[in-house]
């Protein structure tokens, strides 16, 4: 009788910690990155454009040179696109806040964020999302 105690005691024990283990498994990730809701232009290349896409990105970031690259052929009259690395625009990241990266921002004339992204992101997506943000402000 002792015997078949010792073992349910254990065996509780034992789902306990199974139990436990496994919540913490299944928690969800959560994230603590704000993103800028307004800046100011004259932070930014061409301040007197229509939109600005501003990427900010780090040199040690692989997924960053992605960003950059997609974001640089979105460039024209219209749209600005400035590419602030962290190493050398450390001020720049510190003045909004931006604390992961790659961070993708669509900035209307008068600095209103209307989109943006955080970490990698397809150029079809990006492409979508300058034809919403030039939409919605038509």
């Amino acid at each position: 009788m002792i015997r078949f105690v010792v073992v349910v005691i254990v065996a509780g024990i034992a789902a306990s910690i199974g139990a436990l283990s496994r919540r913490r498994k299944d928690a969800p990730i959560q994230s603590d990155y704000a993103l800028p809701s307004q800046v100011d232009r004259a932070d930014f290349a061409r301040p007197s454009t229509q939109w600005l896409v501003a990427v900010f990105t780090s040199a040690t970031c692989n997924t960053c040179a992605d960003v950059e690259a997609k974001a640089l052929v979105l460039e024209s009259r219209s749209v600005a696109v400035h590419i602030a690395e962290f190493g050398t625009q450390r001020a720049l990241h510190e003045r909004y806040k931006i604390d992961a990266v790659p961070t993708l921002l669509f900035i209307d004339s008068e600095g209103v964020v209307r989109q943006s992204f955080l970490g990698a992101v397809t150029a079809t997506d990006l492409w979508a999302a300058l034809a919403r943000v030039r939409e919605s402000v038509i």
